[in-house]
């Protein structure tokens, strides 16, 4: 048994189904060997983006796994792990190193010196022996407190070396959690009964706790609106009576109305950073509860008022306990708050009908994902965005109704990411309609590995938003652009699907929209990796905070 065999079979002990990789690599054949599906990307940050929709869909019970070879190949994939450790996401890294004897040459690449601003942990085999205990420490990390990508670098000279032992010595790793202070939850319940308009935010430790019900007792409880954050979406369901939708750079308005008017703000499960297009900002003057389980997080952007450490679940069924304590048999009228939600939400929608069903040619890509939201069971469905205007388009008005139906991302947020996160999904989730909605600039940075979803038969649907143009630069790139049309982009990605195997349609009349969607569904049904191109117009307006 070599150290690469011995990783093998501690990885298939520890539940993984499958080694998204590039070659060369001599783990991969390891895998192989001990019945680990390889799955070859096209391109080194798309098989991160596998492993780490796999991971996200799963809520971490599953790890997704990355591997490639030392040097160029540690190098492409950085992009992708940044994205995962942005996104807490925990996946599995491991790169084959240089030798190690030439390790510490300056000009080479080390993945476990490189990649550690971005991980959660990296460490190096360095001993044969040591390698039980390495993957022992990589899967606690991967599985305890706030979660996160890890790193383990594989010298490809101790790749092949003889495991010394004549077994491996593993027993997979066992998850743990804490709830938090039970004075700090009584004190913090207080004040949230009390509070005469209090909000929620939700983020996606939600999700990796899987306290999506328990969120949802909360809120009723106390009668509260729920925002979610970008990675939080889908944590309460969108057509709830009480949820405000997603509060991210862009939102539904009921998102800041609620914010405005709040006394009190609970964050649970979510970091609060101050980024703008992954949370909603939170007005100044307002009480706030903050609990996470990363004390890093705690007063790190916004003051806590009340610092809560724990995780999602437990914490949330701390916060229900207390509240029926304090109570006891009154209820809170939350009749009045509901409707002003969707007093709210109706005026809100009424202004963007225009756009939703528009009939204009070039079609507008509003049109595209309001027939899409309509025409499917959103409770069969994954959805993700791209990065720029397909994100600000369809995070507003996409209701998420059950956990992990759509998969946000963003604070971290490069072109082309979410065509490798709905192939990680799919794999996670076979038997769910997995769509991904990009640009032509998105699709121009990963659409190759479109090939990759063809080859590997994972049946996905990717949407391609094509105006032949850079939409979302257009308020920064004026003068470059009518000196030099440097926000033209030009190509036909129908024929280029259909070139790579996969089925493909080309639309350019609203009339077909739903008619090819309708095709689209049923060849994915079927098996197949299909991509549908709309040509679409320049849409730049976002349903972003009022001034």
């Amino acid at each position: 048994m070599k150290v690469v065999d011995a990783i093998s079979e501690i990885l298939k002990r520890e539940g993984v189904e499958f080694l998204s990789c590039y070659p060369t690599n001599t783990l991969i054949e390891a895998a192989a060997s001990a019945g680990i599906k390889p799955l070859v990307c096209r391109q080194e940050r798309v098989g991160v983006g596998i492993a780490d929709g796999f991971t996200r869909i799963t809520n971490g019970k599953r790890i997704g796994v990355f591997t490639m070879q030392a040097g160029p190949g540690a190098e492409n994939a950085f992009s992708g792990i940044t994205t995962a450790y942005s996104d807490s996401v925990p996946i599995l890294l491991l790169p084959v190193g240089h030798a190690r004897n030439t390790s510490q040459v300056f000009h080479f690449f080390r993945s476990v010196q490189a990649y550690a601003p971005v991980t959660k942990w990296t460490e190096e085999i360095t001993l044969a022996n040591q390698v039980p205990e390495i993957m022992r420490r990589a899967f606690s990390y991967l599985k305890m407190g706030r979660l996160g990508p890890v790193l383990v670098e594989i010298p490809n000279d101790a790749a092949v070396e003889e495991f010394p032992l004549a077994s491996v010595n593993y027993t997979p790793v066992k998850r743990t959690v804490s709830g938090a202070n039970a004075r700090d939850i009584e004190e913090a319940a207080k004040v949230l009964v009390q509070a005469k308009s209090p909000v929620i935010i939700a983020g996606q430790g939600v999700l990796y706790a899987e306290a999506a019900d328990d969120l949802v007792e909360l809120a009723e409880l106390l009668q509260a609106p729920v925002t979610t954050t970008l990675e939080g979406k889908s944590a309460f369901p969108e057509h709830h009576p009480l949820s405000l939708g997603t509060g991210a750079g862009v939102m539904p308005r009921p998102v800041q109305t609620f914010l405005q008017k709040a006394d009190v703000v609970l964050a649970i499960g979510a970091s609060l950073t101050k980024q703008s297009i992954v949370a909603a900002p939170i007005p100044g003057g307002k009480v706030i509860i903050h609990a996470t389980n990363d004390e890093r997080d705690i007063n790190k952007h916004y003051p806590a008022d009340y610092p809560i450490l724990g995780d999602a679940k437990p914490v949330l069924r701390q916060f229900i306990e207390a509240t029926k304590d304090l109570l006891g048999a009154k209820n809170r009228d939350g009749g009045s708050v509901a409707a002003e939600i969707k007093k709210g939400r109706e005026e809100w929608m009424a202004e963007w009908m225009p756009k939703l069903t528009s009939n204009e040619k070039p079609i507008n890509p509003y049109r595209v994902m309001w027939e899409f939201m309509n025409l499917f069971d959103r409770e069969k469905v994954i959805v993700t965005h791209d990065a720029g205007s397909p994100r600000n388009q369809l995070v507003p008005f996409y209701q998420a109704p059950t956990p992990r139906s759509y998969i946000g991302w963003g604070k971290s947020h490069a072109l082309g990411t979410g065509l490798g996160l709905i192939m990680g999904a799919k794999l996670a989730a076979p038997d769910k309609f997995c769509v991904n909605f990009m640009g032509d600039a998105a699709f121009g940075m990963t659409g190759l590995d479109f090939e990759t979803a063809v080859r590997c038969n994972i049946p996905i649907l990717t949407i391609v938003l094509n105006n032949n143009f850079m939409a979302a630069e257009t308020h920064s790139m004026h003068a470059s652009h009518e000196r030099y049309g440097t926000m033209n982009i030009l190509g036909n990605y129908a024929d280029l699907a259909r070139s790579l195997g996969g089925w493909s349609e080309r639309v350019e009349e609203p009339g077909e929209i739903v008619l090819a969607l309708k095709r689209a569904r049923k060849v994915t049904d079927d098996g197949k990796a299909a991509l549908l191109e709309f040509i679409t117009s320049r849409e730049i307006n976002y349903s972003r905070m009022r001034d």
